[in-house]
């Protein structure tokens, strides 16, 4: 091809608009955080999300979570159930504020939080706490909406506020309305890789004008009305630079172009790979309610698809960590792990990587993850079979209940490249590697 595909590059438009901004910022040097770029960036984001409500533009999605649940009231020694399938930065920001993550399994269809087992995980940690959850954030997993409706039931009949993780989900839609407008507050990111860029960013919806200028006091480390610096109460450094808002005023006069390419994209795997036998497209269920952006597009390999090389599949330690630039790692002493993708999806991973294209594995669930299977106090780790085979895994550092989904998921499934800059001919490229390292 003479080009490497990737999962989701940056795509400025045509008509240069990230630049003007940026330039403005620039000739009138607003080079700092806060500015002209910010204010016009949130009046952008309230518009697309509609639903009269306020944003505050961040430095990071990871910040919005962190700041959506200080801001529902979570503190040391609660309790906040979070979707294990998802990436850390749903989970990490609830250990940020001394609570505890209890980590809630997927359902099958949207792969996203189950409402049932949550209702579940909810009764079983009043039985056994003495009191509810402070919060539940669903996560939109590479976009695809998560039945808001049912969990919002559940959550206002138990009085629990919800910090809906958006982040991957950027103007997805469920029953006609946008993400992040369902629950008390909303997160949404601008990473490099996302449906749209703010080079690094993220913002938090919230749902009244004060909560919005409590939220932009702790985002700009609390500061009281004084000529000199007071602070009440611990504050952060979370606001979004002017010079980042003014590439997001660029980016959204091409967010639904983005949008439409990706839904595009996902149509023409969906068309091209029905015939490969034991690979399957993740798409939405076929209701009229789903509208997902498709941010990345996932395949399924079953376990008895034979793939060229599988034989060879983690032999070699990967000396990388994943997504290029992620900075610093810990070199691996093994290639395994007690939970890792099927050979033949690793050797798929390879075969597309020497192809030129990217693709990586699905998140591998967070009850999975060593940072909350620490058992530093206790020194072992506590399962217990709940009814309707569900297990209740518990660490010191998280609670899990556990219905088998994601974990199954995580060993099959695979990201395809998907964004803005992935071309008809690209998924044809795509599909036709795919088809030829199945034996």
């Amino acid at each position: 091809m003479g080009k490497r595909i990737y999962l989701c590059l940056a795509h400025m438009s045509e008509a240069g608009m990230e630049q003007k901004y940026i330039q403005e910022a620039f000739d009138t040097n607003w080079v700092v955080p806060l500015g002209p770029n910010v204010d016009g960036f949130e009046k952008d984001l309230e518009e697309f999300v509609g639903e009269g409500k306020r944003v505050v533009a961040l430095s990071s999605g990871t910040a919005a979570v962190h700041l959506g649940l200080l801001a529902a009231g979570v503190g040391r020694g609660d309790e906040v159930i979070v979707q294990s399938f998802t990436f850390c930065a749903s989970a990490h920001p609830v250990t940020y504020l001394g609570a505890t993550p209890v980590l809630v399994d997927s359902e099958p269809d949207t792969w996203n939080m189950d409402p049932e087992l949550l209702e579940v995980a909810i009764k079983d940690r009043i039985a056994k706490t003495g009191k509810k959850p402070a919060a539940i954030v669903p996560v939109a997993l590479y976009g695809m909406p998560y039945k808001a409706d049912r969990i919002m039931e559940i959550a206002d009949r138990y009085g629990i506020p919800v910090v809906e993780d958006a982040a991957e989900g950027f103007g997805s839609k469920y029953k006609g309305q946008v993400l992040g407008t369902f629950g008390k507050y909303g997160v949404l990111s601008f990473n490099g890789n996302k449906m749209i860029t703010t080079s690094g960013g993220g913002a938090l919806i919230t749902t009244n004008e004060d909560e919005w200028r409590e939220i932009m006091m702790y985002a700009t480390q609390y500061r009281e009305s004084y000529p000199y610096y007071q602070h009440e109460k611990i504050g952060y450094n979370y606001r979004m630079s002017n010079i980042c808002a003014g590439i997001g005023r660029g980016q959204m006069t091409v967010v639904n172009d983005h949008l439409a390419h990706h839904k595009h994209v996902q149509k023409l795997y969906e068309e091209l790979l029905p015939d490969v036998p034991g690979i399957q497209v993740h798409s939405q269920p076929n209701n009229g309610e789903y509208d997902s952006n498709y941010w990345l597009c996932i395949i399924t390999i079953g376990e008895n698809v034979k793939v060229k090389g599988q034989e060879n599949a983690y032999k070699t330690i990967v000396t990388g960590a994943v997504g290029g630039a992620a900075g610093v790692i810990h070199a691996a002493e093994s290639a395994h792990t007690d939970c890792e993708p099927n050979a033949n999806v690793e050797a798929m991973r390879v075969a597309l990587n020497k192809a030129d294209i990217e693709a990586r594995p699905v998140w591998k669930p967070m009850h999975k993850q060593p940072v909350y299977l620490r058992t530093i106090e206790h020194g072992t780790l506590s399962i217990e079979h709940l009814p309707s085979g569900v297990v209740c895994q518990t660490s010191d550092t998280s609670v899990a209940y556990i219905n088998g989904v994601s974990e199954t998921l995580f060993k099959v499934g695979m990201c395809l490249p998907t964004g803005p800059c992935v071309s008809d001919d690209d998924v044809k490229y795509i599909v036709a590697t795919i088809k030829e390292n199945i034996l």
